[in-house]
């Protein structure tokens, strides 16, 4: 996994400059291919250790009104590695909804009569696992290129938006009130999880950000108690990101060609199917429940194999932090399989 393994060299490219211009236009062709083995040649020999653009589709207008005043809450697949923001053509569907369905959802528009952004943005991401919750805490941070096989361009990119040392004191109040035992953290940078989807997503980089760690435990009902612990932060216009791979992250399937067998997508959708379903709940308390058990689901083991389940976990503490409210969602096809991103407004 992508886990304290990473690179940093050569000058740095701001991306607010670069954004929609040379980076984003190079068409890397078959090269990104090559750059998608070496990457996920990575992942395999790491699963197999014994140690620990189509139409898209959704269930939800984005011109569905707020329910309410407080902030979102989005769970969104992130892609492979930095490929969404190197312009990959197999990334075309996610990189279209980073830069439209979720800016509109976070209120953030190109119009600023029109524009309410956060106040700041509570990131949760499935490539920080710790025993305990950890929190950035730092005014700045540094970016962390957690990952290898990639262009030059992928150890150049810079999202300089602001931390907030105030709002991670606040979280890790809420989070210890919640009995936990957070750490706040001033020298982890921040990883592809946080500054690949966020640069798409808010290119200004503008925002204050506050990266915050899954749990090793991988349990449903701590990550859930993580999302209710953090909820509060959202009326006062704080709004929470998780960042993983919600519906599939199985990465010996995806690029075997199994995952594309016509015996594999109908599994995939079943399962796809009861998570939505399940989303979909408004009761809180019931939702959670029914998370608790998402291991049991039919094919759940294919889309999160054990080692895989942190990029599911983002997922949770956004169903936590989602409150008495049905969830929404969209699909988009990512690397020929399909990946859903959800919301709470």
């Amino acid at each position: 996994m992508f886990h304290g393994w990473c690179g940093v060299s050569g000058d740095i490219i701001d991306l607010k400059s670069k954004c929609g211009s040379t980076l984003h236009k190079r068409d890397y062709g078959s090269g990104a291919s090559k750059w998608r083995f070496l990457l996920f040649s990575h992942f395999l020999s790491d699963i197999f250790q014994p140690t620990c653009p189509a139409p898209v589709s959704s269930f939800a207008s984005m011109s569905t009104p707020s329910s309410n005043t407080l902030a979102p809450v989005i769970a969104v697949c992130h892609g492979g590695g930095p490929m969404p923001i190197l312009n990959d053509p197999a990334h075309a569907e996610l990189i279209k909804s980073m830069r439209t369905r979720a800016p509109e959802i976070l209120g953030i528009s190109p119009d600023p009569s029109k524009s309410n952004p956060p106040k700041a943005i509570v990131l949760v991401t499935a490539h920080w696992v710790e025993t305990q919750p950890h929190i950035s805490s730092a005014q700045q941070h540094d970016l962390l290129y957690d990952y290898g096989g990639f262009p030059p361009e992928a150890y150049k990119l810079k999202y300089p938006a602001p931390g907030s040392p105030e709002i991670a004191k606040e979280i890790s109040e809420l989070l210890g009130n919640a009995g936990f035992k957070p750490v706040l953290d001033e020298k982890r940078g921040w990883d592809h999880g946080v500054f690949v989807p966020l640069s798409l997503i808010v290119p200004s980089a503008q925002i204050p950000i506050i990266q915050v760690s899954v749990l090793r435990s991988n349990s449903p009902a701590q990550h859930y108690a993580m999302g209710q612990a953090l909820a509060p932060l959202r009326s006062r216009g704080i709004a929470i990101i998780g960042s993983g791979m919600p519906t599939f992250h199985n990465l010996r399937l995806m690029f075997s060609g199994i995952g594309s067998t016509p015996e594999y997508v109908a599994r995939n959708k079943e399962w796809s199917y009861r998570l939505t379903e399940t989303l979909k709940i408004s009761d809180a308390e019931e939702r959670g429940k029914q998370l608790e058990s998402w291991r049991s689901w039919t094919g759940a083991g294919d889309a999160h194999p054990e080692r895989g389940q942190d990029h599911f976990l983002p997922l949770i503490v956004c169903a936590g932090a989602g409150g008495n409210v049905s969830g929404k969602g969209w699909e988009d096809q990512v690397m020929g399989s399909p990946q859903w991103s959800y919301y709470w407004n």
